[in-house]
């Protein structure tokens, strides 16, 4: 029993670390797509964004050489981590406003438009890293606190990836609370059911579109700055979360906050899983567990029902 829990707990664990890491990336997809009705092809160059940004926060070696930075990197590591850790999702969310005001002309026009709009935005983005940045592959330096590994019994796990997986929860808690217990959280939610009522009642419906499309996106920056440290930093890293972030929309359910989170831990640890024993298969285990799911549930797991299902 203990050799079979050494073998597999790792893998679950990693999993779900990533998994949880997917769910953030994929509400805040979901928060634009139910409020705007724009699917957001830009969402994973956002993420990869953030993580660059961080990068210039975080080292002076690998990021941009700013003078107003070198008092900065003199402060300690965890605090220089923490502001990294905010100000960059900021700093992505306002380059995510900016993205938001260029997509109003696509607003009430076929979806066509702002999904090709997005996809332009993306490839924008993905070349400026590369001109700002260069091509070749960097690392998300993080604190000595958080490095190295520690000891579960005879099992050896990463203390960053347990950090990863508080950090995820917390994000993801906070997030609740914002959408589900405060006025604004209120005005959003009635946004993304009926923006035409929330505009007759008052409410600037261009301020909030532009805030849900920057907030949304700062929300895949922080995975971002979190997930690099894992997965190395490449002008191209937004393509692996965001197709995951697709597939955990549609699993979990368009709708529903839980949905996402639960399909992102169930797909994370099916990854991991797959992984150690079938590396082959992997990401196409993802794609088996959402079509054999939706097969008998169009809406997702917790998704309300649909025209699919008429």
């Amino acid at each position: 029993m203990t050799d079979i829990l050494g073998t597999f707990l790792p893998h679950l664990l990693n999993g779900l670390a990533l998994g949880l890491l997917f769910a953030l990336v994929a509400l805040g997809f979901m928060l634009i797509l139910g409020v705007m009705g724009v699917i957001n092809l830009a969402h994973g160059s956002f993420f990869t964004l953030g993580a660059y940004v961080a990068l210039t926060l975080l080292s002076p070696e690998g990021g941009l050489k700013l003078p107003i930075f070198t008092d900065y990197f003199d402060l300690p590591a965890i605090p220089r981590y923490v502001v990294a850790l905010v100000l960059a999702p900021v700093i992505v969310g306002i380059c995510g406003m900016m993205v938001e005001i260029c997509i109003r002309g696509t607003y009430r026009k076929d979806p066509l438009y702002g999904l090709l709009l997005t996809f332009g935005a993306a490839m924008v983005i993905e070349e400026l890293i590369r001109i700002t940045w260069g091509a070749a592959d960097h690392y998300l330096p993080i604190p000595r606190d958080i490095r190295g590994g520690f000891l579960i019994g005879e099992l050896i796990y990463s203390k960053y990836r347990v950090f990863a997986t508080l950090a995820s929860v917390v994000m993801i808690g906070l997030l609740w609370f914002f959408i589900e217990r405060t006025p604004y959280g209120a005005v959003i939610r009635a946004g993304a059911h009926d923006g035409e009522m929330v505009q007759a009642l008052g409410v600037n419906i261009k301020r909030l579109r532009m805030v849900v499309f920057g907030f949304g996106t700062a929300l895949a920056a922080i995975a971002g700055i979190v997930m690099a440290p894992m997965w190395g930093l490449r002008p191209t890293l937004g393509v692996d979360a965001v197709i995951p972030a697709f597939v955990i929309v549609a699993l979990g359910g368009v709708g529903s906050f839980w949905g996402p989170v639960f399909a992102g831990m169930l797909i994370g640890m099916v990854i991991g899983l797959t992984a150690a024993f079938f590396s082959d298969w992997s990401l196409l285990s993802m794609y088996i567990l959402v079509f054999a799911v939706l097969t008998f549930r169009a809406r997702g797991l917790l998704g309300k029902a649909s025209i699919l299902e008429q």
